[in-house]
């Protein structure tokens, strides 16, 4: 039986509602939380039983709107009333999510449209995290999913949909054999892609072994600060050969005195600072300072921050052949987008760098969002990640996803020390192939409906028997 045919009363749809909400609000809220997707995503299957699409779309855009306005709450602080509109358009997303699930649902047999929808999820949230002006890829649902995200965290979000689905239509799937086969081949062959793809990424390049890393939590103290604090970084870590300290460091390119200071501690350097172009703007960019005291290797923003005073996006992305092996550098928000990542990845990182700037007005929670990123990312890669972040939460994450060291929020001065191990260059994830696909089957979905919308002699699918 078609789900349409079934209108929820007001009763249930306030319930439903309320439960998305609960749900998304404790899994990002907690460390423990993450299985409750599953539930958000029930909470979502169900709301598509309505009768109207207009229903659907507003039950969407409130669900949005009460969700991402309570884990993004400092964006009011930083950018005031503004807030409002970037919640709403991050809403905007969910809600035509729900509008295009149920006018699917209205329109095609109840075992079609429940595996369409995996593929409208995934569409819409790659769309909205990495394709647009505005992209913005946290809160998607692969960042509370880490254990899923070998297979990517646009494919983790797939997965889930697709298993609620599956379980939500259950006797319309088992009923007809040829869908539920289909089912099957896609769930083993994501269950394969989880148990074995670490074991098939074989190294390409010799392995050149490990290095001892360390970072201190530094927001705009003056170099000669940043100097006594390196001293002091030595003395504690005296292992340490490849010392990282955060995105806007420097407001310049490295002066003379941090140069020779790793030339007289035989150190490498990597600290964030500002190439300046000859029209008066600048590249954020983060430098790699040898121990000859020279600057070996830059790397510029590829995505700066919009709104914000970040620089020009860098003109090409390249890895550092490193004594140690090939490392890739994101400034700062460029780790939250799989399209700067990728690149590193195909030019054989062994390992990502991170310097951030996360300003300590900011607040607790936007900082523990932005640290749910590199444990996913190192997880889909299977690389490790060095992220030093201003005032927290600053981590070292094996090639597992698992944090080895850490630095709190604000912890100015906080430092945090570990072994990096270049082992062998990341892989990509499966993902990177479905997560494009599933914006194409959007796109084909959307010219369909409004063909139907425009075109009556389009007749929907009859649901009499």
């Amino acid at each position: 039986m078609n789900p349409a045919s079934k209108p929820l009363t007001f009763t249930k749809t306030a319930g439903l509602t309320i439960g998305a909400v609960a749900a998304f609000t404790v899994a990002y809220s907690t460390t423990w939380g993450g299985c409750l997707m599953l539930l958000f995503f029930w909470c979502l299957i169900a709301l598509t039983r309505h009768g109207s699409a207009r229903v659907a779309f507003y039950s969407g855009l409130t669900i949005g709107m009460l969700a991402y306005s309570i884990q993004l709450y400092f964006f009011y602080s930083i950018f005031g009333p503004a807030a409002i509109i970037l919640w709403s358009i991050l809403a905007f997303w969910l809600a035509i999510f729900l509008l295009l699930a149920q006018l699917s649902f209205a329109r095609l047999k109840p075992t079609h449209a429940a595996l369409l929808v995996p593929f409208l999820w995934t569409g819409i949230e790659y769309f909205r995290s990495e394709l647009y002006y505005l992209k913005f890829s946290w809160l998607n649902a692969g960042y509370v999913m880490p254990g899923f995200c070998y297979i990517g965290m646009y494919g983790a979000g797939f997965l889930a949909m697709l298993l609620v689905t599956a379980f939500c239509f259950r006797r319309e799937i088992f009923a007809w054999l040829t869908l539920l086969r289909l089912f099957l081949i896609l769930f083993f062959i994501f269950v394969a892609a989880l148990l074995f793809t670490p074991a098939l990424a074989e190294s390409r390049i010799p392995r050149r072994g490990s290095v001892a890393v360390a970072g201190i939590q530094f927001e705009f103290e003056h170099y000669k600060t940043v100097l006594q604090g390196l001293d002091d970084l030595v003395v504690k870590y005296p292992d340490a050969k490849l010392l990282v300290l955060c995105e806007y460091t420097l407001h310049e390119p490295p002066p003379d005195e941090m140069k020779a200071w790793c030339r007289d501690h035989n150190r490498f350097l990597v600290v964030g600072g500002e190439q300046p172009t000859t029209n008066g703007d600048y590249y954020d960019t983060a430098f790699v300072i040898g121990t000859n005291g020279e600057v070996v290797f830059q790397q510029g923003k590829s995505v700066p921050i919009q709104f914000f005073k970040d620089g020009l996006p860098a003109r090409e992305q390249k890895v550092w052949d490193s004594p140690w092996g090939k490392i890739g550098f994101c400034i700062c928000y460029d780790l939250s987008y799989t399209r700067v990542t990728d690149e590193l990845i195909r030019q054989g990182a062994q390992a990502i760098i991170v310097p951030t700037m996360d300003l300590e007005s900011w607040g607790e929670h936007q900082h523990k969002l932005h640290a749910l990123v590199a444990p996913v990312r190192a997880s889909e890669y299977g690389v490790p990640i060095f992220r030093v972040a201003s005032s927290g939460i600053s981590q070292l994450v094996d090639a597992n996803g698992r944090v080895q060291a850490s630095a709190p929020f604000p912890g100015e001065g906080a430092t945090l020390h570990g072994t990096m191990a270049l082992l062998r260059p990341g892989r990509l994830p499966l993902d990177r192939i479905l997560a494009p696909f599933c914006v194409v089957i959007v796109c084909v979905v959307i010219f369909w409906l409004a063909a139907m919308r425009f075109y009556p002699r389009v007749q929907p699918h009859s649901t009499a028997p």
